[in-house]
């Protein structure tokens, strides 16, 4: 099955451009031509494969997404999930145990690796003009890091509303304070990094019961602000690997995912942190 969007662009001026997208139910539209928005490389894939299975922060948002799925509509084995900018595929292949998944994704190299772990009715890509799902299909939705890299977040969930049915869970996940902002960012191709409130206000009160946003990773923000800030000052060699791209040592790792994920569950607003989830019920 393959997912089929069509993207307009709209000149605004010296170099700007307004999407109007044919598919705003899931316009994961990084493919405008703009150069912020070229795909991943397969270096970065490569990484991504490489350290997500046990890294604290990667192993711990899969945990944190699969806990407030379940406290906030527990799945059934005949709910479908679409996991949005699917990546490796690797949360989505933990859901298949729970309930039925399919995956979203236009990058080269996600699509190859999503083949490999998904069968070819599972996979949905952006091509064409036309959407194969129809409306309110959807028991959940997960978008994990994926906003931040189209120019119209606020076009992709009025889409995730279009595409779930009456009492669908969304859950996102979205990269915290412009403050964090760093090459880290520019590799991944990202529009922005969020506050609350900025992420809240995409999802309208008449059509969304917000069940929890706040902020994750609070205890390792300053340790993060300060690596950040650093590397604006001395940028790391090409050659150097990034501490994102480096699997802490096995005690440290598994206290970092644990103090992670639990404080991600509390209903305590936070004043700050390196990441962002919210969850909501469609009306």
């Amino acid at each position: 099955m393959a997912t089929q969007a069509v993207i307009k662009a709209e000149r605004l001026g010296r170099g700007m451009r307004r999407a109007t997208i044919t598919w705003t139910e899931l316009c994961v539209a990084w493919t405008l031509v703009n150069p912020r928005t070229v795909p991943m490389n397969a270096e970065e894939y490569a990484n991504l494969e490489r350290i997500e299975p046990t890294h604290w922060y990667y192993a711990g948002k899969r945990e944190m997404v699969r806990r407030w799925i379940s406290r906030a509509r527990p799945p059934r084995r005949e709910d479908l999930l679409l996991d949005c900018g699917a990546g490796t595929g690797l949360f989505a292949q933990e859901m298949q145990g729970i309930c039925r998944v399919m995956v979203l994704d236009d990058h080269e190299e996600a699509l190859r690796i999503l083949k490999t772990r998904f069968g070819s009715e599972q996979i949905l890509s952006l091509a064409g003009d036309r959407v194969p799902l129809p409306d309110e299909s959807l028991d959940y939705v997960t978008a994990l890091d994926v906003l931040e890299h189209v120019p119209d977040d606020a076009a992709v969930v009025s889409g995730f509303h279009r595409l779930l049915k009456k009492d669908g869970i969304v859950v996102i996940t979205v990269p915290a304070s412009m403050a964090l902002w760093s090459d880290w960012d520019e590799a991944l191709h990202h529009y922005r990094r969020y506050h609350r409130a900025q992420l809240r206000t995409l999802f309208d009160d008449s059509k969304w019961e917000v069940l929890q946003v706040n902020y994750t990773n609070i205890v390792v923000y300053p340790a993060v602000w300060l690596v950040r800030k650093w590397r604006r000052r001395f940028p790391l060699r090409e050659d150097r690997p990034r501490s994102e791209d480096r699997l802490p040592p096995s005690w440290l790792n598994g206290m970092l995912k644990r103090v992670f994920v639990e404080l991600a569950m509390v209903k305590i607003p936070f004043p700050f942190g390196v990441s962002l989830v919210l969850v909501a019920r469609r009306r």
